[in-house]
């Protein structure tokens, strides 16, 4: 089902590295990079994928990086860093609105004012937090960035 920015898509499960983000959101960008840098009990370089996800809501902060299948498949190294959490992402349904721009928290707020609005109109149950999704790097200009904000949605 999509509409105008908004979509229901089912996602897989997936292996996530995660960490908080209760102190500064470019640090656990950093231990996070780290980790993929050879920080780990192998000293694995592991690829950097899209989107880098992020639960933002006052009992649970975090950033997350997807796993390759390819490490999950070869078994996925500990992190060096004891705040860096390797764990499953459950497969799930998802609500999505994507939008552009830079991220700011304003703008996150005004998607998930958006999206729940869009979902409650379309008779969804939503299950559980707002996450978000960045796709682009940095230096991208924000009218071409890529932003998404999901929730979860019954079956």
């Amino acid at each position: 089902m999509t509409d105008a920015g908004f979509e229901v898509r089912d996602y897989p499960a997936v292996m996530v590295a995660s960490v908080s983000m209760k102190s500064e959101r470019n640090s656990a960008f950093m231990k996070l990079f780290g980790y993929i840098s050879g920080k780990n009990e192998k000293r694995q370089k592991i690829e950097m994928t899209t989107p880098v996800l992020g639960v933002l809501d006052d009992a649970q902060s975090t950033m997350s990086f997807v796993v390759p299948k390819e490490v999950v498949k070869s078994g996925v190294p500990k992190p060096d860093n004891p705040n860096i959490v390797v764990a499953e992402r459950p497969a799930g349904r998802f609500a999505v609105y994507r939008y552009n721009g830079r991220w700011t928290p304003k703008l996150e707020e005004a998607a998930r004012e958006k999206l729940a609005k869009w979902a409650k109109k379309q008779g969804l149950v939503t299950i559980g937090g707002y996450e978000k999704a960045n796709y682009d790097p940095p230096f991208t200009p924000p009218s071409m960035r890529r932003n998404e904000v999901l929730v979860r949605v019954r079956k």
